[in-house]
C-alpha cells in the first residue's frame, strides 16, 4: 500500500521541477524574443535613414572635385595668375588589374619618358591607393583625343579635363606672385594626421612662394563632388548629375601692383641684376616690386627637371633669389639725406660749408672722394654727392645713434607687413648694435662714424626700405607704410595712409627734397634722371655702394673689371617733385655708379607711371594756343565764315507761324 504513495510523491517532485525549469526557459526565451523585436524595430524603424544612407554609398560613390584656384588681379583688373585647361591621364590604381601592361599600353599611345616613367612608379608605390596616379599632364587635344577612344580597352586609365594654374607674364611678377606646384610629403605631414583630401589628389597644386604660398587657403576654395553609380567592384557604371556637389572656387585677390609698370621694369633691367620697388607716397600702394633676373614660373607648375633647377639655382645672378626684399646691401649715398636730417634736427645750420679737395687726412688715414668739389653747403654736398663733406658732417653730429634714430623713422631696418614673407631687416647701426654684435669690441671708436655717414660700414638696407625713405620723404607728413595685398575675397586691406605724422620740422624736410632736385637738376644724375615731361620734373639721389674693398685691385669702382667685383648702383627718386605722387628706388646688382646704371632705369619706370595718371597727363599735354586770325578789311567776310542772318524778315501773319 506503500508503494503508489511513494510513485505519486516522485512523479509531483519531478513535474514541479518540470514546470519551474520550463518557466525559466520560457521567460529567457521570451527575453530574447523581444529583445529581437526591438533591435528589429531600432533597425527598421529608429535608424532606417542611417542604413538607407549606408546602403545608398555602396551603390553611388563620391569623386572628389577640384575647386578653381581664386585669381590673382593687378589694381586695374589684368590677370596676373589664372587657370587654364588641363588635359591629363589618370591611373586608378585600385582598378588596374596590372599595372605593367596598362602602362605599357600607355605608352603606345602617348610617349613616356623614363624618368617620368619611374616617377609613375615611386607615386604608385608611395601614395594610397584610393587616390588616382598622374600618368601625364598638359595633353595636346590629339593626344587626349587617342587616349580617350581607347580607354575601354585601358580598364583603370581616364582621361580627363582639369585645370592648371598659367601666369601670363611669365617672369615679370615671379617673385612677388610665387607659383604652385606638387604638394609634397612635408606639405602632407605639416598638415597634420588628418590631412585635407584635397591635398592627395594628383592634380592639386599648392602655392610655394609669395602670394600664391601666404594666401594658399584663400586661393584654393572648397572642393565638390561628383555623384556617380558603381558596381560592387567599384567600378563606375552610370553618374547622376542631380547629386553633384559644386566645389567652390577660390577668392580673388587684387594686388595694388600695375601691371605697365611691372613689365617696363622686366624690360629695362634686361639682364641685369638688381631691383625695383614703386609705391604711390600718399596711400603706400606698391605699384612695382620686381627683383631681377627672373624666371617663368609656369615652369615650375608643370615642374622642373634636376638639371633645369640646377641651372637657375648656381647661375651667378640669383634669379631665384628676391632683391626686392631680401637682398641686403649697403645704401651707399642714398643714406647722405639720412645723415643730412639728423644734423639738421640737432642744430647744425645748412649753411655750414665744408672744403672738399678730393682727399682728407683725419684719424690716422687718408679719406678720398671721386673728384674735388671746392666749398659745398649742405645742399650742394647732396646734389654732388660729395663725401668728404658727410665724413665730417656725420662726425659733428656725434656719433652714430642720432643718424640711426632718423633712418629707423625713415623706414630703415625695418620688416613691413605687406602679406608675403622674405623680407630681412638689414643693419642700421649704433652704440647698442656694437655692443650686440661685437662682444669682444663692444666699443664705437670714431673712425667707424665717417664711413656710416657715406651709407657704408655696418649700414645694409634693401630696396623695398629705400623706397619706403624715398616715399616718406616726396610725403613730407607721413610715414607712410607699404601694401601690396588691396583686396581678399572682395574685402579692402587696411590702407597704408592711417599712420602718424613724422617727427620731424616741415623746413628741414623741403631742404632735403630740394637738394634732390638740384640732383637731377644740376647735380650728379643731371644728364641721366630728366624725364622729358615738360613740367614734371624728378627729384633723386644716386648711390654708388662698394661691394668689396679696392686693396689689392680686388673691387672695382664703377662699370669696370670683373663683374661680381663691381660696385652696387642705387638711386631713389620721387616725381612730379612739386606735387609728389610716386617715389621708388633702384638697385642695380654690381652695376657701377648710380648716375649711370640705375638712374635711366628709374627714369624709365617712372615715366609709365606719370603717364597713366590722368591727372599728370593733363598737366603734360597742354593744348596749343589758337592761331592768331588774319586781319580782314571792313566790308569782307573772311574765307569760311558763315553769312550774317538776314534782317529783312517780315513778321508772321497773326494765326500763322513764321
Amino acid at each position: 500500500m506503500n508503494e503508489p504513495a511513494i510513485f505519486f510523491s516522485e512523479v509531483n517532485a519531478r513535474q514541479s521541477t518540470f514546470h519551474r525549469r520550463a518557466f525559466v526557459m520560457g521567460g529567457l526565451i521570451g527575453a530574447g524574443l523581444a529583445a529581437l523585436g526591438v533591435r528589429l524595430a531600432q533597425l527598421q524603424v529608429v535608424e532606417s535613414d542611417r542604413y538607407k544612407m549606408l546602403s545608398a554609398s555602396n551603390q553611388y560613390n563620391f569623386r572628389l572635385v577640384l575647386p578653381p584656384r581664386g585669381r590673382i588681379l593687378d589694381r586695374n583688373g589684368v590677370e596676373l595668375a589664372s587657370n587654364r585647361p588641363n588635359f591629363r591621364l589618370l591611373l586608378l590604381k585600385d582598378e588596374v588589374p596590372d599595372v605593367e601592361v596598362t602602362l605599357a599600353e600607355v605608352s603606345k599611345l602617348i610617349a613616356i619618358s623614363p624618368e617620368r616613367y619611374r616617377q609613375i612608379r615611386r607615386d604608385i608605390t608611395d601614395g594610397p591607393r584610393f587616390v588616382p596616379v598622374s600618368v601625364a599632364d598638359d595633353l595636346t587635344w590629339e593626344e587626349f583625343s587617342r587616349i580617350n577612344v581607347r580607354t575601354p580597352e585601358l580598364p583603370g586609365v581616364q582621361a580627363d579635363m582639369g585645370e592648371a594654374r598659367v601666369y601670363p607674364f611669365g617672369g615679370a611678377f615671379a617673385h612677388v606672385i610665387g607659383y604652385v606646384s606638387k604638394v609634397s610629403d612635408a606639405d602632407v605631414k605639416n598638415a597634420g594626421p588628418n590631412p585635407d583630401p584635397i591635398l592627395l589628389n594628383p592634380g592639386f597644386r599648392i602655392g610655394k612662394q609669395g602670394v600664391e604660398k601666404a594666401l594658399d587657403l584663400d586661393l584654393r576654395g572648397k572642393p565638390g563632388g561628383q555623384k556617380v553609380e558603381v558596381d560592387s567592384k567599384g567600378r563606375v557604371v552610370r553618374e547622376d548629375p542631380m547629386g553633384d556637389v559644386k566645389p567652390t572656387p577660390g577668392k580673388e585677390i587684387v594686388l595694388t601692383l600695375d601691371a605697365d609698370v611691372q613689365n617696363r621694369a622686366l624690360e629695362v633691367f634686361g639682364a641685369d641684376s638688381g631691383a625695383a620697388v614703386m609705391m604711390d607716397c600718399r596711400t603706400g600702394d606698391l605699384l612695382c616690386l620686381y627683383s631681377a633676373p627672373s624666371f617663368d614660373a609656369n615652369q615650375f607648375v608643370k615642374g622642373l627637371s634636376g638639371a633645369e633647377y640646377q641651372a637657375l639655382a648656381t647661375y651667378d645672378h640669383k634669379p631665384l633669389f628676391n632683391k626686392a626684399l631680401t637682398a641686403n646691401y649697403p645704401p651707399g649715398s642714398t643714406f647722405k639725406t639720412m645723415v643730412a636730417l639728423a644734423a639738421l634736427e640737432r642744430g647744425v645750420s645748412p649753411s655750414t660749408v665744408h672744403v672738399c679737395n678730393k682727399a682728407w687726412a683725419w684719424g690716422g688715414r687718408v679719406w678720398h672722394c671721386d673728384e674735388a668739389h671746392g666749398a659745398l653747403d649742405l645742399k650742394g654736398a647732396i646734389a654732388k654727392s660729395c663725401d668728404i663733406y658727410f665724413y665730417q658732417l656725420a662726425l659733428q653730429i656725434g656719433g652714430p645713434d642720432a643718424i640711426a634714430a632718423v633712418a629707423r623713422q625713415y623706414g630703415l631696418g625695418q620688416i613691413f607687413d605687406i602679406g608675403i614673407p622674405g623680407q630681412k631687416a638689414g643693419i642700421v647701426p649704433d652704440l647698442a648694435y656694437k655692443r650686440r654684435a661685437f662682444p669682444r669690441d663692444p666699443v664705437w671708436h670714431p673712425g667707424e662714424t665717417p664711413s656710416v655717414g657715406i651709407g657704408q660700414g655696418y649700414v645694409s638696407v634693401n630696396p623695398l626700405q629705400l623706397c619706403v625713405q624715398a616715399a616718406r620723404l616726396a610725403n613730407g607728413v607721413k610715414a607712410v607704410q607699404p601694401r601690396l595685398i588691396h583686396s581678399i575675397g572682395g574685402v579692402l586691406q587696411p590702407s597704408g595712409a592711417a599712420v602718424p605724422d613724422l617727427p620731424f620740422a616741415k623746413e628741414h624736410i623741403d631742404l632735403v627734397r630740394d637738394a634732390m632736385a638740384a640732383v637731377v637738376s644740376t647735380g650728379t644724375a643731371a644728364g641721366t634722371a630728366n624725364l622729358g615731361l615738360g613740367p614734371v620734373m624728378m627729384a633723386g639721389k644716386t648711390g654708388t655702394a662698394q661691394a668689396h674693398t679696392y686693396a689689392g685691385g680686388h673691387g672695382q669702382h664703377g662699370a669696370v673689371g670683373a663683374w661680381e667685383g663691381r660696385d652696387h648702383a642705387w638711386f631713389i627718386a620721387f616725381a612730379p617733385f612739386d606735387d609728389p605722387r610716386y617715389a621708388m628706388s633702384v638697385l642695380v646688382e654690381h652695376g657701377g655708379f648710380g648716375a649711370q646704371a640705375a638712374a635711366p632705369k628709374a627714369r624709365e619706370i617712372m615715366r609709365v607711371a606719370l603717364l597713366k595718371d590722368p591727372e599728370v597727363r593733363r598737366r603734360i599735354e597742354k593744348p596749343l594756343p589758337m592761331p592768331a586770325m588774319p586781319a580782314t578789311p571792313p566790308g569782307e567776310r573772311p574765307e569760311g565764315a558763315a553769312p550774317p542772318p538776314p534782317t529783312d524778315i517780315a513778321p508772321a501773319a497773326p494765326g500763322k507761324t513764321a
